[in-house]
C-alpha cells in the first residue's frame, strides 16, 4: 500500500514465509513474501524498512541450495535470517555451516547471553521450535552470540553494527514462547517501523485506489455469500456505489435458506443491488448420473462460466471484474496475466465461490482487486470495519461446489433435500448449543447406501448421515472436534426423527491427515 513502511521476507522454501509475513503484520507493520532470487537493486526499490531471510528445506552446502545476493548484506538495510536464512548469511559473509553432531527438532530450552535489542524481554530459558540438521561452527568477523541452547551454540547471533541478526530457531510459530516478543523487537526496535499497518488505514487507501482505477466505468462481481466476496462488495459500494454490479448465481447446493438471506442481507438490509440468476435446474441437469467427484467439480465449473458469460453480457457491459483474491494466492500463483496493450490484469480467471475452471480468455474483463494484499483474518477485520454482519464475516468455510460434494455419489433433488434438511438440524443445534465458533467447520455428509434400521416396529431401509465436526487454525491440518455427547444426541435424535429418508447417523473421527475435511 501506498506510504507503507514495509518489511520483506525473501523465500527460500520454507513452509513458514508465509506465517512470517502474519506475523509481521499482527505488529501492524505491512510485509510481502518475495521470490530470493529478487536482485538488490530491486529490493532497494521496494525501500524496505527491514528484510526476513526465511528458513528452508536444503542445506547451504547443497550444490543446489538457493542464495541470495550476497550484495543484500550491504545495502545497510537491517536484515533477520531464520534457520536457513541465518545459516546463509553466516555462509555468504565467510562464516562455516556444517552437519551438526547432534540435530535439533521441537522444542529447545533458548539460554540468553545478550539480553538486548533483538532479545530484550524474551525471558531466559523460553522455550523455542528448532528445526535444523546443521548448526554454525564459525561465525563471520563482527558477529557475536547472542543465545544458544544445550546443542546449538549459535541459537542467535548478530553485528550489531551493521543490524544483521539470525536464529537458528522458529519465532513465528506458535510453539515458540517468546517468539512473537522477539519479531516485534526486530520490526519496531531494529527496523524502527510504526504501527501504520491498521484496518481504518487498508479501508481509506483501498477506496481511493478502487475509485483512481475504476474511474466512472461500471464493475461485476460474482457474489457467493462467503467472506472474500461479501467484503468486497461492500467495500466495492462503499468506493462507487450503485457502479458495482454483484451476480449472485443460485446453483441450487447452498445451504437451506442461504439464497434467500443473501439476497435479504444484501439488497433490504444494506441496499446493495444484487442481480439473482435461478440455475438451480441447469446445474441439477449437469449431474445426471454422475458419481464421480472429479467430474461432479468439472461439470459444476464448466456450468458456472455459461451461466456468468451469458448474465454478464445480458446485464452490462463492465469495464472490470471484482475478484475476492488474497494474498495467499498471490503467493502461491505466478500468473499475472498482464495484457499488453492495456497493461494491466485482465481475467482469465475467476476465483469464484466455485473455486473451479477459468472464465473463456475472450471476456477481456480488467481486474479490480482489492484484497490481494490480505490474508484471510485481514479480510474479516476489513468485514467487521465496514459493517458486514457478523454472521458473513464468522461463517464456516463452505465448498465451492457446496452439497454437491457432500452427496457422496449421484446427486439428485431428492437427495440434496435430504442433506439440506439433515444439515440444517446440524447449523441449528450447534447455534442452540452457543458452539458454532467452537468449530472450525461442521457439517453433515450424505452416504449413497441404504442402512438397515426399525422405525415404528417396521424394517426401514435409509441413507445414513455422516457428521463431520473439525478443529483446525487455517485447514491445512485439522483434528477432529471432540464434540459433548449431549450435542451429538441432540443431533441424530432431531434427524432421525425430522428428516425423511435418514434412519442413522455416524460421527467421523478422522483427522488430516491422513483424512481429509471434505469427503469428496
Amino acid at each position: 500500500m501506498q506510504n507503507q513502511p514495509i518489511i520483506l521476507i525473501l523465500d527460500f522454501g520454507s513452509q513458514y514465509s508465509e506465517l512470517i509475513a502474519r506475523r509481521i503484520r499482527e505488529t501492524q507493520v505491512y510485509s510481502e513474501v518475495i521470490s530470493y532470487r529478487t536482485s538488490p537493486e530491486e529490493i532497494q526499490r521496494l525501500n524496505p524498512k527491514g528484510i526476513i531471510l526465511s528458513g528452508g528445506p536444503n542445506s547451504v552446502y547443497d550444490e543446489d541450495a538457493p542464495q541470495c545476493n550476497p550484495q543484500i548484506f550491504h545495502l545497510g538495510i537491517p536484515i533477520l535470517g531464520v534457520c536457513y536464512g541465518m545459516q546463509l548469511m553466516v555462509k555468504q559473509l565467510g562464516g562455516e555451516v556444517e552437519r551438526a553432531q547432534r540435530a535439533e527438532y521441537g522444542k529447545a530450552n533458548l539460554t540468553i547471553d545478550d539480553p538486548t535489542n533483538l532479545l530484550t524481554n524474551v525471558e531466559d530459558g523460553s522455550i523455542m521450535w528448532m528445526s535444523h540438521g546443521d548448526s554454525c561452527t564459525a561465525l563471520p568477523q563482527g558477529f557475536e552470540v547472542l543465545a544458544h541452547t544445550e546443542n546449538t551454540p549459535c541459537a542467535a547471533i548478530a553485528h550489531q553494527e551493521k543490524k544483521l541478526f539470525g536464529v537458528q530457531f522458529h519465532p513465528e510459530v506458535v510453539h515458540s514462547v517468546g517468539g512473537i516478543a522477539l519479531i516485534r523487537n526486530f520490526v519496531y526496535h531494529v527496523c524502527q517501523c510504526e504501527p501504520t499497518w491498521t484496518t481504518t488505514a487498508f479501508v481509506h487507501e483501498a477506496v481511493r485506489e478502487i475509485r483512481a482505477q475504476v474511474g466512472e466505468k461500471r464493475v461485476l462481481l460474482a457474489l457467493s455469500g462467503g467472506v472474500d466476496s461479501s467484503t468486497l462488495a461492500f467495500l466495492l459500494h462503499r468506493a462507487i456505489g450503485e457502479r458495482v454490479t454483484c451476480m449472485f448465481i443460485d446453483q441450487g447446493f447452498m445451504r437451506k435458506g442461504e439464497p434467500e438471506r443473501l439476497m435479504e442481507i444484501f439488497e433490504r438490509k444494506f441496499h446493495i443491488k444484487v442481480e439473482y440468476i435461478n440455475a438451480r435446474d441447469r446445474f441439477l441437469s449437469q449431474l445426471v448420473g454422475v458419481t464421480d467427484p472429479e467430474e461432479k467439480r468439472r461439470r459444476i465449473g464448466h456450468e458456472f462460466i455459461q451461466v456468468f458469460e451469458e448474465e454478464s453480457e445480458s446485464l452490462g457491459p463492465f469495464d472490470y471484474l471484482a475478484q475476492g483474491t488474497l494474498y495467499p494466492d498471490v503467493i502461491e500463483s505466478a500468473d499475472t496475466n498482464v495484457d499488453p496493450i492495456l497493461g494491466e490484469r485482465v481475467a482469465v480467471k475467476i476465483k469464484s465461490h466455485h473455486n473451479v475452471g477459468g472464465l473463456p480468455k475472450n471476456l477481456r474483463f480488467k481486474l479490480v482487486e482489492p484484497l490481494r494484499k490480505l490474508f484471510k483474518d485481514e479480510v474479516r477485520q476489513v468485514g467487521r470495519a465496514i459493517g458486514l454482519p457478523e454472521e458473513i464475516v464468522r461463517r464456516h468455510p463452505f465448498p465451492g461446489p457446496g452439497l454437491a460434494i457432500r452427496i457422496i455419489g449421484e446427486v439428485t433433488g431428492i437427495r440434496l433435500n435430504i442433506l439440506r434438511d439433515a444439515d440444517y438440524i446440524v447449523q441449528d443445534e450447534i447455534g442452540s448449543w452457543g458452539m458454532y465458533h467452537d468449530f472450525w467447520q461442521a457439517f453433515a455428509v450424505l452416504l449413497p447406501r441404504s442402512s438397515v434400521g426399525v422405525m415404528g416396529d417396521k424394517r426401514t431401509y435409509a441413507h445414513p448421515i455422516v457428521l463431520r465436526f473439525i478443529t483446525s487454525e487455517d485447514g491445512m491440518t485439522a483434528d477432529w472436534a471432540k464434540v459433548p455427547m449431549g450435542l451429538l444426541e441432540a443431533i441424530s435424535n432431531r434427524i432421525v426423527n425430522e428428516v425423511k429418508g435418514v434412519n442413522r447417523v455416524v460421527y467421523d473421527i478422522t483427522s488430516k491427515p491422513p483424512g481429509t475435511i471434505e469427503w469428496e
